[in-house]
């Protein structure tokens, strides 16, 4: 269980980081002020969120000995089994060079598997295990714990998707 100090300070950085990327997305500034502090860069309130998160969800990640990137490709499966390698790439926004290694991983775990597909045995399917299924309601739980951690309402992290998605996007077209 986190320290009340632990879930003080996230939400602080939570709170930080939607007013920054409003301002970011809004004005479309950046923030290169030399006399600026470190605090004030989009960025480092993007990564410092980033790394907040990680450590948040450590806990289930290290129980089934997980990476982030794997828990991703859990999730998209969760949401739509027997998927394509295609199919997953996007979903996660994973290369091919990074999705396939994570697949074998991921496989070698128990809690996926390649299949033929039924209507071109040529290609692959990526679809859960049992195991697979498994881990889905344990990782649901442990994700409304940590949701309960942060006082945010659930339109505040909303919002803060929906900016990031926005960000991303622009960045992406840029």
């Amino acid at each position: 269980m986190r320290s009340a100090s632990f879930v003080k300070g996230s939400q602080v950085k939570l709170q930080y980081l939607i007013k920054v990327v409003k301002v970011v997305v809004k004005n479309k500034v950046s923030n290169n002020d030399t006399d600026a502090c470190l605090s004030d860069n989009v960025c480092f309130a993007l990564y410092t969120a980033g790394n907040a998160l990680m450590r948040a969800y450590r806990p289930l990640l290290d129980q089934y000995e997980l990476t982030y990137p794997q828990y991703l490709v859990m999730q998209a499966l969760w949401l739509q089994d027997r998927a394509s390698m295609t199919q997953l790439s996007r979903a996660t926004r994973l290369d091919m060079g990074t999705l396939t290694p994570i697949v074998k991983r991921l496989e070698s775990k128990l809690f996926l598997q390649r299949l033929a597909d039924e209507t071109d045995e040529r290609k692959k399917v990526i679809a859960l295990t049992k195991a697979g299924f498994a881990l889905q309601a344990d990782a649901l739980a442990q994700k409304s714990t940590l949701l309960e951690k942060v006082s945010m309402t659930e339109h505040d992290i909303e919002s803060l998707r929906t900016l990031c998605l926005t960000l991303t996007a622009e960045l992406n077209q840029k």
